[in-house]
């Protein structure tokens, strides 16, 4: 059973970093470069990030209480618990605390492209902290993989 346990974990790290890497910067881009509705596109990667925010969110719980499940107290001075914490509070201010915004100015924007409204300045800058969050969130993921590569 612990093998199973530790197998699933592996798993966990390698499809939480594996889709974050592959939806951020390879489909995202991709829909955007490929398709000529650009809301379209959006509406296809706003998908897409939401998928692997719930998917996060699960690879999350199952990494912190397998390394509770392990380590026990230990566990809070494991770096690889606080960058797993970490990504998942990116995650949860990303998918519930920003994407709401987004979608209301979307909403606010009515028929037309938020771009092309008189929110399109607060879009952006929000939409800009989005991938800044992001980005970072794909930073700790290299750190995690880097990490249980040298089995810390």
């Amino acid at each position: 059973m612990r093998r199973l346990a530790e197998s699933l974990y592996a798993l966990a790290i390698t499809l939480w970093v594996g889709c974050l890497w592959a939806i951020g910067f390879i489909a995202a881009p991709t829909l955007f470069a490929s398709l000529e509705d650009r809301v379209l596109a959006g509406k296809l990667a706003g998908n897409l990030f939401g998928l692997i925010a719930w998917a996060g969110m699960g690879c999350a719980a199952y990494l912190l209480g397998y390394l509770a499940m392990v380590r026990g107290r230990a566990a809070f001075k494991s770096r690889v618990f606080w960058l797993v914490l970490a990504m998942l509070l990116l995650t949860l201010t990303g998918h519930f605390g920003i994407h709401p915004v987004l979608d209301q100015l979307k909403a606010e924007a009515g028929p037309r492209s938020v771009m092309e409204s008189a929110l399109r300045d607060r879009f952006a800058a929000w939409h800009g902290l989005a991938g800044g969050l992001y980005v970072l969130q794909s930073l700790l993921g290299a750190a995690l993989v880097l990490l249980q590569g040298r089995g810390r």
